[in-house]
């Protein structure tokens, strides 16, 4: 699993330098190597992203969180932060696109189904391109949640499943 702290604080130049387009390895002539696999797109390295929750959020909890229209809003992490963990997670999974606009920087477990919002064990730089992308995996994050919310199924049951692997989250559940 990659560390909390993905960019080394020594990085920062090359933080700055990558943030405007041109990414860089951060040893004095050495390329920065792919450390988390691509074979399980569209999942990410369980090793490098296995996910994590927000402890504010339960079953007890999640009609004052969750369920509460806006709600997410309230503890989605900027964008200053999370395209820093981006650019560092395109790297680690060793993308030949380095486009940042070619990539979500996505929560494994979303926040509507209470995800830790800033732990980068739970955020990755999701593609946009092919068949199963981030835009589709949104439409699974709102069909659970709202499954969650109406009582069809419990908090634990749709994070098991999007966790585990969001493409058969809804048939695992049976949400759809």
């Amino acid at each position: 699993m990659r560390s909390t702290t993905r960019i080394p604080a020594a990085a920062g130049t090359a933080l700055a330098l990558a943030l405007g387009g041109l990414v860089l390895g951060f040893g004095a002539g050495t390329a920065h190597a792919a450390s988390c696999s691509r074979s399980y797109l569209p999942l990410p390295d369980p090793a490098c992203t296995p996910g994590a929750y927000n402890p504010d959020v339960t079953q007890s909890t999640i009609q004052s969180t969750i369920c509460v229209s806006g709600w997410t809003a309230t503890v989605r992490p900027p964008t200053s932060y999370t395209n820093a963990l981006k650019v560092q997670g395109i790297a680690d999974y060793g993308y030949a696109n380095t486009s940042t606009t070619a990539y979500e920087e996505d929560h494994l477990v979303p926040l509507e189904l209470g995800g830790a919002p800033r732990d980068p064990a739970n955020l990755w730089p999701e593609p946009y391109s092919g068949t199963k992308t981030a835009t589709t995996k949104d439409g699974v994050e709102t069909r659970l949640k709202n499954a969650v919310c109406s009582g069809r199924i419990t908090l634990a049951a749709a994070r098991n499943a999007i966790r585990t692997n969001w493409t058969t989250a809804l048939s695992v559940t049976g949400i759809g």
